[in-house]
């Protein structure tokens, strides 16, 4: 019996040897905090636009020279809030005092939740929304409506994409 209390005893005492004879802790907290504001980016394929010549008998819609206009929009929005893409013509095509009206120059859409269109100068038209923050890609193929009216000249407008991410 004594035999055995002495090996208890010595197991005992090993066991005290490994484990430390009083153990520290220490702690503290950390705040962790990050802001995420409303933010838009845009990019669009293009700048320029162009409309050949063409028989009004042969071609009475010119599509663009340079094909379907690529974009990509990106923003960040609160939860629920919609996300605009719009295009806003500073007024009609001119060529010296003669005109032709920027409502004959239309658009077909293609991607997530873009939209086809006319071109206005009295109000934004809308290209694409979307609900949330997200990215979208599409493309806008734009075509001119030919006319035996159209005085002869080089014509110009100038046209405004805005990306509003509230």
């Amino acid at each position: 019996m004594k035999t055995k209390l002495l090996v208890l005893g010595l197991a005992i005492g090993a066991i005290a040897l490994v484990q430390p004879l009083s153990a520290a802790n220490s702690t503290s907290n950390v705040s962790v905090s990050a802001t995420v504001s409303a933010t838009a980016k845009l990019s669009v394929g293009t700048s320029t636009l162009t409309f050949p010549n063409a028989d009004p008998d042969v071609t009475p819609s010119i599509v663009a020279s340079e094909g379907a206009v690529s974009i990509s929009a990106k923003a960040k929005t609160s939860a629920g809030s919609t996300v605009t893409l719009t295009l806003l013509a500073a007024g009609d095509l001119l060529s010296g005092t003669d005109s032709i009206a920027i409502s004959n120059l239309t658009w077909s859409a293609s991607g997530t939740d873009f939209v086809s269109g006319t071109m206005s100068k009295t109000a934004a038209q809308t290209v694409a929304s979307w609900s949330n923050s997200g990215t979208r890609s599409g493309s806008q193929s734009f075509a001119l409506a030919n006319s035996w009216s159209y005085a002869t000249g080089s014509y110009s407008a100038q046209a405004t994409y805005t990306l509003t991410a509230p």
